[in-house]
């Protein structure tokens, strides 16, 4: 392998597999929400928080289902239909960068 060939190894996208990144963290989703969304509780089979990105007052509009990982703040009508797009939505990132750090932290891909 020549050194170019190299460098174009080393700096080419890598694959996101949002399907495997989504499943890692709905194995773990309890843990992150706790993280995420700390003022959080569980009532039935959703966790209702109050939502850090606009200045909710009190939880119940901003729900997601812990076993889908769909969420939304019924409030304002954003909505998403898993944990990547939760963690973007949370951390003002796009689903692409969001995926790339939730890969990073599961360690999934090089």
């Amino acid at each position: 392998m020549t050194t170019n060939q190299r460098h174009a190894a080393n700096t080419a996208p890598r694959h996101i597999y949002f399907v495997v990144v989504n499943d890692a963290c709905l194995r773990n989703f309890w843990g992150l929400l706790a993280t995420w969304l700390p003022d959080g509780k569980q009532i039935g089979r959703e966790w209702v928080a109050r939502n850090p990105i606009r200045a909710d007052r009190k939880a119940g509009s901003f729900k997601i289902n812990v076993d889908t990982g769909r969420w939304a703040d019924f409030a304002t009508g954003d909505a998403g239909g898993d944990p990547v797009s939760l963690y973007a939505y949370l951390n003002g990132l796009s689903q692409l960068a969001a995926a790339r750090e939730l890969m990073d932290h599961w360690g999934l891909g090089a």
